[in-house]
């Protein structure tokens, strides 16, 4: 396959890449050299091969939701919240953080 100037045009203006001519250069002998090693593939026999999907054994490990007893509970939690713009990092049972905005 033969990368020409005008598609490396079109690729940086798709990408939205200023390029210079010679970066545009180096990049087509680049993506010339990467094609042409990629398309050796195409000289394999693979003839009776089955794809591969997955390199590895691999499979989702399922435990059920449990729900454990803590040590701290809900008031002691909060109590840990530092104080943000107050005496208490605490309003209304949620913590209280400086505004991002």
């Amino acid at each position: 396959m033969e990368i020409t100037r005008e598609e490396i045009d079109h690729l940086a203006k798709l990408s939205d890449f200023s390029l210079s001519d010679e970066e545009k250069d180096g990049l087509t002998t680049d993506l010339k050299n990467i094609i042409g090693y990629i398309s050796q593939l195409n000289e394999l026999n693979t003839e009776g091969i089955e794809p591969t999907y997955q390199v590895f054994e691999m499979e989702n490990i399922w435990r059920e939701d449990e729900i454990l007893p803590q040590e701290a509970d809900r008031e002691a939690l909060l109590n840990l919240a530092p104080a943000y713009l107050g005496a208490s990092g605490v309003q209304d049972n949620q913590i209280k953080v400086p505004k991002v905005l």
